[in-house]
């Protein structure tokens, strides 16, 4: 089958599934201390549903798959999701981002049903500050779930996501740098976008990348790594050899010229762009029992019409009304 691509000539190969809305943490960034109204059960896709759309888009060429949220692992039997996923010939990756908080549970069952990498979210490594910007006293948790996490050969390399928020993450970089280079995980920090649901988010809010590298060059010197094609990190390697660290910049840096993805809501939506004022209904064919050519046409001109780039602090930039959280990362 043709290889799916938008209407710039990027191959679109990457699959971003929310598979609920729902988060057991709320993160400043993400949402308000009261949480968001969530979809209603019958809205969400089934996971008979995700797997259909996710075959239906690898026989066009979009070969990887990662599971997001809200919170993923809250989703009841997500494993069963997984092993469904890994069993379709034509996936050749399922991976998963998640604040951490049930790894210590599920760790052993994701890796089990063929989960190959792990993101995990971890936005301090202080007790207090990351009470502090998730409303949930959890680090410890969290900790635990990743040393679960790490006894599993097949879940490395397992990277560690911190969002750089400017007053707040500076003084979390010695103990990332340090994570990064006593550990085998790799610390990647993450440029704050405007998906937050309060909508307050600014430029000034933005601790960018180019800052991070300095902070950490200062103290550990950096080499850069190969940037791979369609990635989202600037990867470098500590110049004595002892760990990567990872540098986002979507903000100060956008890499939108080569983007590969396309993302599905929790309630069966797709969407071509993190900041897509438009999407396209999935689930209504679905449950009206489209044929997987009937999808196919949908998908192709939907992704025809993705967006050049996200215009992030450009004149006339409108936040999307939908969160990350209900979004999917």
């Amino acid at each position: 089958m043709e290889q799916l691509t938008d209407g710039h000539g990027r191959a679109i190969q990457d699959l971003r599934v929310s598979v609920t809305d729902r988060c057991n943490f709320r993160c400043q960034y993400c949402m308000p201390a009261e949480g968001i109204p969530w979809l209603e059960r019958e809205q969400i896709l089934t996971y008979e549903e995700i797997a259909r759309v996710v075959g239906v888009l690898a026989a066009m060429g979009v070969h990887d798959v990662r599971l997001t949220g809200g919170e993923p692992l809250i989703r009841r039997d997500l494993p069963r999701l997984v092993a469904m996923l890994t069993s379709l010939g034509d996936v050749r990756e399922v991976s998963i981002t998640t604040n951490g908080f049930l790894l210590e549970r599920d760790a052993t069952a994701l890796v089990e049903a063929g989960i190959a990498r792990f993101n995990v979210s971890v936005d301090s490594l202080q007790r207090d500050r990351f009470y502090r910007l998730t409303r949930r006293d959890a680090l410890a948790q969290v900790l635990r779930g990743l040393e679960e996490l790490a006894r599993h050969p097949d879940a490395h390399p397992i990277k560690i996501n911190a969002v750089a928020l400017r007053g707040f993450t500076e003084d979390e970089v010695p103990a990332f740098v340090e994570l990064a280079r006593e550990t085998a995980y790799e610390v990647r920090f993450i440029e704050f976008m405007p998906l937050d649901g309060s909508h307050e988010w600014s430029q000034e809010q933005v601790l960018t990348g180019a800052e991070l590298h300095a902070l950490v060059h200062a103290v550990h010197p950096l080499d850069p790594e190969p940037r791979e094609p369609s990635a989202t990190a600037r990867v470098y390697r500590f110049a004595d050899g002892r760990g990567r660290i990872g540098f986002i910049n979507p903000v100060s840096e956008p890499f939108c010229s080569d983007c590969n993805r396309i993302r599905l809501t929790a309630d069966g939506h797709l969407r071509t762009c993190l900041f897509s004022l438009r999407e396209t209904d999935l689930r209504t064919p679905l449950r009206e029992r489209a044929s997987d050519a009937e999808l196919d046409e949908i998908i192709r001109r939907a992704v025809w019409r993705k967006e050049l780039k996200h215009r992030i602090g450009e004149p006339g930039f409108v936040q999307p009304d939908r969160t990350m959280s209900a979004i999917g990362g």
